[in-house]
């Protein structure tokens, strides 16, 4: 059921970045939010196990509309100054749900069963949904009249080489990346079979890495806006290899702790990072489309790394595991690194 959804949530986010482009944001992240509401209400009232999968499917779809189109709509809306903090401070609420949303749908589904979760749910998310198109109607409005009153600075486009910049950010990000985020898979195992840690234990370690985007976020955002994005990317890529290898040295306790904390931070602060950069290598005409990309792979990039660093888990040792991922990281940043100079952008 998780893969049903995940996987049409990546496969969302293409079309959505390129409609996103043509029709404006108010409409993707109606349908995004909106449309998760309707999918919810489908989901509780399914009847068999496919009913339940393709409602699934379509929430995936669906919620692909949001991120492509409102990334785009945050940063154009904030100063060029600003947009790293703004960014950092979206990202708060992608975070908090991972705490809030089992918190609540634990305790709906206690009281009216899984469906009566769904069911319930779906209510506050559709009230959102709705008041979202309205204000963002309102805003469109404003926005209209303050442009003709003032006109706005012409956004210079992209210097030469942006492509370029944002192939090598891809790939970065999908090679060295994935391969360090897929052994976020294995922590927990490794915590239990090799550290020695309960089943209790194991499975409460992921909120440490997770706790650190409630306020990580902003903070990276805001150390972007007074250094330039492309820093940031290389130091957090590099250090996330470098947390990896690692994190199989110390004990279960402090030290261990500390290393999966340092991970979450280091996290948090390239999500909005990454995506002030592509704002600054993207041209406006197609910058929805790009982050659909962006987003696209992010999306399957654990897909295709988990398994495969799984079979290596499974044929040699962690060890071999975390290693591999660890260099695999270092390596592919530095050899991206020629490729993502300059590319600062200035307004005319």
């Amino acid at each position: 059921m998780t893969t049903a959804f995940a996987l049409a949530n990546g496969a969302g986010q293409l079309p959505a970045g390129f409609l996103a482009d043509r029709v404006g944001p108010r409409i993707l992240i109606t349908v995004g939010i909106l449309g998760v509401a309707i999918a919810g209400v489908l989901v509780g009232l399914s009847q068999t196990f496919v009913m339940l999968l393709i409602c699934l499917v379509i929430m995936g779809l669906l919620a692909g509309g949001y991120h492509p189109a409102a990334t785009p709509l945050i940063s154009k809306s904030i100063p060029e100054q600003q947009r790293g903090r703004a960014l950092g401070f979206h990202l708060i609420g992608g975070n908090a749900s991972f705490f809030l949303g089992p918190i609540i749908a634990g305790a709906t589904a206690s009281i009216w069963g899984w469906r009566g979760s769904f069911l319930w749910l779906a209510v506050p998310t559709a009230i959102f949904g709705l008041y979202f198109f309205w204000y963002l109607r309102r805003y469109d409005v404003k926005k209209q009249v303050a442009d003709t009153e003032n006109p706005a600075v012409e956004e210079a486009p992209p210097v030469p080489g942006s492509k370029r910049r944002l192939i090598a950010f891809l790939v970065m990000s999908v090679l060295g990346g994935g391969a360090g985020m897929s052994i976020m898979a294995f922590l927990t195992l490794y915590a239990r079979d090799i550290l020695g840690a309960s089943d209790q234990t194991a499975a409460s370690l992921l909120s440490i890495v997770f706790f650190s985007g409630l306020w990580a976020g902003p903070v990276g955002g805001w150390v972007s806006d007074k250094f330039g994005s492309v820093p940031i990317i290389i130091i957090t890529s590099l250090l996330s290899g470098v947390l990896v290898y690692l994190v199989q040295f110390p004990s279960l306790g402090f030290g261990f702790y500390a290393i999966l904390f340092v991970m979450g931070v280091n996290n948090a602060f390239r999500m909005p990072v990454s995506e002030v950069f592509i704002m600054a290598q993207a041209s406006a005409k197609h910058r929805s489309t790009v982050y659909g990309i962006y987003y696209f792979t992010m999306q399957y990039t654990g897909a295709v790394f988990a398994p495969i660093m799984g079979w290596i888990l499974d044929n040699y040792s962690f060890e071999v595991c975390f290693n591999i991922a660890a260099m695999t990281s270092v390596v592919v940043t530095l050899a991206c690194l020629y490729f993502l100079r300059g590319g600062k952008r200035q307004t005319v």
